[in-house]
């Protein structure tokens, strides 16, 4: 018997992400207005954008969560209103919300829209989430620092038609949920109004006072000094647990993330949970795929206890870079697709599109936008074409492996 699946919820920092995320499988996306998102260095989307959004995921069946999770000061609350009913009038299907005026506000001028509760409140308990849910909350965003146990009990002790949503992908931050000062201390940036500097992925040294210039190193341990850097979450190979426990929304993290990565990761849980809701194990391939995205060293999160530390450095794991975007392909496998990064013929490549199973391929020949034969493509951009060993859908992705990661 097939399970009910869990919901898979893919980041959309702007409209070429929110298109790839819902191509490659997602069953909502989540985004942010111009204001009040906890994301101030994605792309973001304005008014207009945000109805071409909604059109364009609704077109596909897919829902749209928006993020109004700041907690935002006196004189920007009278703001809040104008904002509230854009909002709703654009067709958004969810507000993720984190302060508590906010969200009394959304049931007035966002009547339209479901109510969930953002992580940034770090509901930890099943009391808290069962208040949220009197309160008139239909998903609460739980803390990112609970175990499996935990969540499994809130699931138990809740009414069921409070949906529980997790994170089960991306970035992780050494803050309790995101509650961090040292980005406004040390930059100006407030971390809990989208603009983190990210200071914890810093190395420190000490300088003693009378010796200026004169750095010791700072060690937690003999593995090293960057203390506060952590590990992102991978939990593709537990997708079947989180269901089991009665997650009703799996969350990848990343709005600020490229296309390239809410494409993969978004097919990748997609088929981790098909295969989990079907009673199959998940094709290795999948699982493979989160390997093709830069990210830091991955570990469970806190489902399964202390995820630890990477002390040895906070530089991400990049060895795949994306060539170039299918934009149409016949019968035949001919092909004509826009370039990102230079490639050449003779160059062994692979291709993943939405739905299809990744391939590998030796790139026998290319031509320029007049059908000339070139050695290679490399102004970002160009339109190009190529034969492909078959047919491939539009938003396919060329990529090659290649060491990316910075060196020490």
């Amino acid at each position: 018997m097939e399970k009910k699946k869990t919901m898979l919820l893919a980041p959309a920092g702007d409209m070429e992400r929110l298109k790839m995320a819902v191509l490659y499988g997602a069953d909502a996306v989540y985004l942010a207005g111009e204001s009040f998102g906890m994301r101030a260095f994605a792309g973001n989307f304005a008014p207009d954008e945000l109805r071409e959004a909604v059109r364009f995921a609704h077109a596909h069946g897919v829902e749209v969560h928006t993020t109004v999770n700041t907690m935002p000061r006196n004189d920007e609350v009278m703001q809040l209103p104008a904002h509230l009913e854009m909002l709703d009038a654009a067709g958004v299907d969810a507000l993720i919300l984190a302060d508590l005026g906010a969200f009394t506000m959304a049931k007035r001028y966002a009547p339209h829209c479901k109510r969930h509760v953002s992580t940034q409140q770090s509901v930890s308990n099943y009391a808290c989430a069962a208040a949220w849910h009197e309160l008139g909350a239909d998903c609460v965003v739980l803390a990112r620092e609970l175990s499996l146990g935990e969540i499994r009990t809130i699931r138990e002790k809740t009414p069921p038609s409070l949906k529980i949503e997790t994170f089960c992908h991306g970035a992780m931050c050494v803050s309790y949920s995101g509650r961090c000062l040292l980005s406004n201390y040390m930059t100006g940036r407030d971390s809990n109004r989208g603009a983190c500097a990210q200071p914890c992925r810093y190395q420190y040294a000490l300088m003693e006072e009378k010796r200026p210039g004169e750095y010791f190193p700072v060690f937690e341990d003999e593995m090293g000094t960057y203390i506060m850097n952590s590990r992102d979450i991978c939990m593709i190979d537990h997708v079947r647990e989180m269901m089991d426990a009665g997650i009703g929304c799996m969350k990848i993290e990343g709005r600020a993330k490229s296309a390239y990565y809410a494409a993969i990761v978004t097919g990748a849980y997609r088929h981790a949970i098909d295969a989990a809701a079907a009673g199959v194990p998940i094709d290795p391939v999948w699982r493979d795929e989160v390997e093709h995205v830069s990210h830091r060293h991955y570990s469970t999160g806190f489902y399964f206890g202390e995820p630890g530390q990477y002390y040895q450095n906070s530089r991400y794991i990049r060895d795949w870079q994306i060539c170039a975007m299918v934009r149409e392909c016949d019968a035949d496998g001919n092909a004509v697709l826009t370039l990102n990064n230079k490639f050449s013929a003779g160059d062994e490549v692979e291709i993943v599109g939405p739905d299809m199973r990744p391939f590998s391929m030796r790139v026998e020949a290319l031509f320029d936008a007049d059908g000339v034969r070139v050695e290679s493509v490399r102004t970002p951009q160009t339109t190009f074409s190529m034969k492909l060993p078959r047919e491939v859908p539009p938003f396919s992705l060329v990529r090659h492996a290649v060491e990316l990661s910075a060196q020490e």
